[in-house]
Formats: structure tokens, sequence, C-alpha cells
């Protein structure tokens, strides 16, 4: 960097400086700001004070109600909270008299880090926190239904079922106001399946609820636990997603709250972790749909409080039944597509599939389409899957080396010119020759059949398999839990090094898979950096390009802190692709006469001396723009000189 550079910084950050002094609140502003922060927490002790007076009035309510034996909600508000288990060979879920609400789910193919069955959720989560107003707050797992009366509304969160028709993967919970007034909530475990349907129907209820009532609210709240080792990693991939209904899917943020107030219709929502997740699956549809997402600090066993409010539609007739799924299970591909066979509603296609993010579209279909083929053929082999991954970068690399060759060549073609340019260097040396020199240089290229785009081309289509693999691997739930070399779980990061105290921005640990890959992708750098042909630019731009040579070697330092956290699987993946670059690099070094090549192409020229059109159209436009551009420079020249 220049002395002009470093001047120009410096004034920037006076300026900087300058502004945040002279911009400082004065003493009767900062007491007016204090003066508002203070109204503002009386304001919120009110509002909290009301609030407890609110629930305080409701639960004296509800007392007065379980004592009184002529109230319609007599039988329904006294009870005992019991648990009915229902399972197959896949999933095994609670549900709760009280509310009957699903209380935890668990699922028996997939082991959570202390090696037992992996519990989705249970009752005994909770967490308690101080929101954004300051109030204390205390969370927990919840899902209860309303339904609007005339005088008195339902909720289900305070009262008991009878469970009736018990079997072991089905049951009838009955919320019976009276002998011949009752609510059933009929659950139902699929067999060999990870979905559960839900049947909601009223009987001999019309004289409680409005003759205009067509519809019941959901209220589902979910802490998301942290099942992987890796808690800023799992962060990334854990979220409430959401289908639109004849639309594509949505998420809220990973990596902050957020929250969404949906005004069309959606057909599921998910509260989603790296691979596995909880799904709500309408019958029809959900409508005016809120939902939020809350992220939990590190260290509490938990990344995300989910929250879902919506309604669905419900006839209180009785004559037609509102019907709900749950999927409780894995986000592996073939399952989610296995479950959509299984919709109430056979003319919707719910797309389960697209839980798992798999990147932009044409990232998406080479991950669909060809990746996940070929690692699923890979993978039927039984090898590991450290093996596996090595076979799949293999693959991929034997499929993109033709483009890798040509981006050689064509680097390699300009390397061969370079006595050439520095003639042509030596020709131009002041400043205003700049452009011509340019120009001769690109008229060199094209009589030779070299072009400077030619290397960047087949590398710009390498990228989109690049970025699916960034996509997939994190995505692939069978690498959760497998083993290669010092890799406990391909997963998550390897800690073969680790300490006690987190230390910014590494945490408490060094991935030597994201280490190795660094080191390797410095040393491609290196070896790309020697390809580079000079391209005979003035002084300042060959002092540009030194600092872009050196930034790009900070750029794997920047790796390491991105990706210590990631999944040892993808840190093996980047380090044997680039490995396997260098390797490739060494190769063609070794093999390609960069001076047979430029007797090639002087071959060229003498064949085409005749012809001087033919040439590629890039090369005539990049040609042209100079001379545009050449033209427009001599006729400013002109003009200042006529003044």
């Amino acid at each position: 960097m220049d002395k002009n550079s470093i001047t120009g910084f410096a004034l920037i950050g006076l300026l900087f400086v300058a502004f945040f002094y002279f911009n400082r609140p004065n003493p009767e502003q900062a007491a007016a700001q204090q003066r508002y922060q203070d109204s503002i927490a009386a304001i919120q002790r009110a509002d909290e004070a009301a609030r407890q007076q609110i629930m305080e009035a409701e639960e004296a309510a509800i007392e007065e109600l379980k004592s009184d034996s002529s109230s319609f909600f007599f039988n329904v508000l006294n009870g005992t909270d019991e648990q009915v288990t229902l399972a197959n060979n896949k999933v095994r879920i609670n549900i709760s008299t009280l509310g009957a609400r699903i209380t935890d789910a668990t699922i028996f193919d997939y082991k959570d880090q202390q090696g037992n069955d992996l519990t989705l959720f249970d009752a005994g989560d909770n967490i308690v926190y101080t929101d954004n107003r300051g109030r204390e707050q205390k969370v927990e797992n919840r899902m209860y239904f309303t339904f609007d009366g005339k005088e008195s509304n339902i909720d289900t969160n305070i009262l008991y079922f009878t469970p009736r028709e018990k079997s072991d993967s089905s049951v009838v919970m009955r919320l019976a106001f009276a002998q011949d007034k009752y609510i059933d909530f009929a659950y139902r475990l699929l067999p060999d399946s990870y979905m559960v349907n839900l049947t909601i129907d009223a009987h001999n209820m019309q004289g409680f609820f409005p003759s205009s009532t067509r519809k019941m609210g959901i209220c589902w709240e979910q802490l998301l636990r942290q099942q992987e080792k890796g808690y800023r990693f799992e962060q990334q991939y854990s979220t409430v997603t959401y289908k639109i209904a004849d639309d594509d899917t949505d998420y809220l943020s990973e990596m902050k709250n957020d929250e969404e107030t949906l005004t069309e219709p959606i057909d599921w929502v998910a509260f989603k972790n790296q691979f596995f997740s909880c799904i709500m699956i309408a019958g029809e549809q959900f409508n005016d749909v809120f939902l939020e997402s809350d992220t939990i600090n590190e260290g509490k066993g938990l990344l995300k409080d989910c929250y879902a409010q919506m309604y669905t539609p419900f006839d209180p007739t009785g004559k037609v039944a509102t019907d709900i799924q749950f999927y409780f299970g894995p986000n592996k591909y073939s399952d989610l597509v296995a479950s959509n066979k299984l919709a109430i509603n056979n003319d919707k296609d719910l797309e389960l599939q697209k839980l798992i993010y798999f990147g932009w579209p044409i990232v998406r279909w080479i991950n669909r389409f060809f990746i996940m083929y070929l690692f699923d053929w890979l993978n039927s082999w039984g090898l590991n899957m450290g093996i596996v991954l090595l076979l799949l970068t293999l693959i991929v690399k034997a499929i993109v080396y033709p483009f890798t060759y040509k981006s050689y060549i064509s680097s390699a073609k300009m390397r061969a010119l370079k006595p050439y340019i520095d003639e042509i260097n030596a020709k131009y040396t002041k400043a205003e020759d700049a452009l011509k020199k340019q120009q001769e240089i690109m008229g060199l290229y094209s009589k030779y059949g070299a072009s400077p785009m030619g290397g960047c081309l087949p590398m710009l289509i390498q990228m989109p398999v690049f970025i699916a693999m960034f996509n997939f691997v994190p995505n692939a739930i069978e690498l959760r839990q497998e083993s290669f070399l010092w890799a406990h779980d391909l997963s998550s990061f390897d800690a073969l090094i680790r300490w006690n105290t987190s230390i910014w921005p590494i945490g408490n640990h060094i991935s030597i898979f994201c280490l190795l890959f660094c080191v390797t992708q410095i040393i491609n750098t290196y070896y790309t950096s020697k390809m580079q042909p000079s391209m005979g630019g003035s002084p300042e731009q060959e002092q540009q390009a030194k600092i872009m040579r050196w930034m790009m070697y900070l750029m794997p330092i920047m790796f390491f802190f991105i990706f210590n956290d990631y999944s040892s699987g993808l840190n093996y993946y980047y380090f044997v692709s680039t490995l396997i670059s260098v390797l490739i690099f060494i190769y063609l070094r070794r093999t390609v006469n960069e001076q047979e090549l430029l007797r090639k192409m002087e071959e060229y020229n003498e064949k085409n001396k005749n012809n001087p059109n033919k040439r590629s159209n890039l090369m005539a436009r990049l040609e042209a723009l100079q001379e545009q551009q050449q033209r427009m420079l001599e006729e400013q020249q002109r003009r200042r000189n006529k003044k």
C-alpha cells in the first residue's frame, strides 16, 4: 500500500472520530434521553402489573369454575395429568390427558450424543430468560387448541381429556363436557412411518358455538434441543420453515431473532434442527399465521425458541372433521419423500423434502440430480463414510478435469507469450500510453489464438459444483456420528486439539481437517499465482495485482476462522479436493511444454496472417471497446487543447 493510500485511510479515520465527537449528545440531550428511558421502564412496569392482574383474575375464575358443579366446564377442569404412549418401530410419542397435547417424541433409528434413543423434545424442556421488554419469561414446550364459543371459549391448555379406544398406535382423547356433548381428538401413529394423524371432530356441540364459527386456533411452541456437538454450526441449520400453499418454502432467519406474519395460507410449518424436524401439516390449510424464532445462548443445551400461531378450518356440527398431521423424524431426503405419499389430502403435494436446503436453483439441481444419486450409490457399497467422500471427490474432480485442463492451457498460452508482452511493455513506458499498450497486448493475444478470459470461464463452470458440495455435506444425515481417522463425527467438527476456555473467534478447539484444508489452500494459491501471466499493466496496476495476491494468501486464514466450527466431513472434502487440484497442477506443469505450445501458436499466427478477421467474438468485442475508449480520450484531449 503506497503513501497516498495510507494518508487517505488516515483522513477517513479522523473524519469518523470528528463526526462522533461533534455529534455526541449535550447534557440536556442526555438528560432527555434518560427521561425517555425512565418513562419506557415505567410503562413496562405498569404493563407487567396489568398483565399479572389479568393472569390472577383468569386463575381465580378457573378456580371458581372448578368448584362449581353446575358449570359447563366442571367435568373437564378437574382431572389428573397422565401420559398415553403410542409407538411403532420408528418413533414413540407421549400424549398428555391435560390438553391432549403431544408432550414428547423419541425416534429409535438415531442416537443422541450420549448413545440413547434420540428425543426431539419432552415435557421437561424449559428455560427462563428476559425478553426484549425486560420481562422475565419462562418458556416450555406447549401445544394447545382454541375454540371460540358464544359465551365462553375453549382452551385445551387447561382442560382434561379422557383416553378411549387405546391401542399401541392409536388413541381417542375425549373432551367430555357432558355424556353426549364432547370433542374427540383421535391420534393414530402410522405403521413403519414417522407420521402421526390427528382427527378433531365435535359431537352435539352446535349450541355452544356461534353459527358463524368455521375455524379453530392452534398455538404451538417448542424449544429446539441442541442435538449435535457443535452449537454454532447446528444453529446455522436450525430454524422455522414453512411451505406457502401452491408455492415454495421459506424460513425465518437462522442466526438472529425473527418473526413473520403471513397473509397467504400455508400447507405446513416445521421446527427444524440440522438433522431432525417436527412438522405440523394442515389437512386443508393454515391461515392467519404468525411465526417467531428466538435464538437461545450457547451452554443451555437448547438452540431456539420456536412459536407458531394459526387457524385451520373447523366444523362445529361435526359433519366434517378437522385433519392435522405431524412428522417427527429425520431430515432425510428419502424419508421425507416417502412421507409425502402419506398426506391425508391426496391432491396436495406436501414437498416435505424441500425442508432440506440444497442451495439456489442451479446448485439445488446439481445436488438433487447428480451429487445425491452419486452419494447414495457410493453409500450403498457399505464403505466407511470417509472413503465415500474420497471417492465422491475423485469422481467430481474427474468430471471437471476437462475444464481444469482448458483453464491451465489458456494460462500457459499467455505465459508462453511473455517475451512478446515484455517487448510491448518496453515499447510503451509512459502512463498516457497505457491504453495503446493494452490494445497491442490484446491484439497479440488475438493473433496467437490466446484469450485472457479463457482461464476464467472454465473455473466459473466449476463453481456451482463447489457451492453444491457446501450445501450438500452439512445436510447429509448419513455422515452423522460416522467416524473417520481422528474425526469421531463427520457431521461435526473434529476436535483433536481443544481446551476449556472459548477464545474468539476460534472457540475452544482446532479442527485438524480445517487446518489441513487451509494449508493446502495456501499451497494451491501459491501455484495458482505462479500460473497467472503478467498482463503488462502500469506500475499502479502491478502494485494492485500484488495486493490482490496477498489478499488471496489471506483468504485461507479467514477460511480457518470461518470453517473451524464446520463439519469435519465438509473440511475433509475441501482438503482432499484442494490437494487433488495441487497435484493436477503439478502434473500439468510437468507434462505441458510451453515452448511447444508457443511453436503451435506461431503456426496458428502464420496460418491466419492473411485472415485478420479470424478471432474470437470476445476478443473482437474487447478490442472494439478499447478502440472506442481511445477515441473518447483523444476527443477529450483535443477539447482541452482548444481551451
